[in-house]
């Protein structure tokens, strides 16, 4: 018999905070709303019943706290059917990073 990890390992090394802001995105499947359920410098969590697979390249609109929507672009790492997705955040300007900071605090 062999053993998984526990569900609750958390393999992040970056500082996750609960959210719940607006999102948008699209993948492969189309155009989708949703909510952001957690988020770091490194992801995010967005929930949402849109289709995307494992490894799809996403782009991710976030509504920030001033209002503003600060696109950004994820790597589909998990995903939760009938919930949402866990997007990696690869491809992250030092802009977007600032961007994403207001989220923090």
């Amino acid at each position: 018999m062999t053993s998984k990890p526990p569900m609750t390992e958390d393999r992040r090394s970056e500082k996750r905070v609960s959210t719940n802001r607006p999102a948008k995105w699209v993948g492969l499947s189309g155009v989708y709303e949703g909510r952001l359920e957690d988020i770091s410098l490194g992801g995010c969590f967005v929930n949402s019943d849109g289709e995307v697979e494992k490894n799809e390249l996403v782009s991710l609109e976030i509504e920030l706290l001033s209002g503003e929507w600060l696109s950004l672009r994820g790597e589909v790492v998990y995903i939760q059917s009938g919930i949402g997705f866990g997007l990696l955040f690869n491809f992250l300007t030092d802009d977007q990073e600032r961007a994403l900071m207001e989220l923090f605090t």
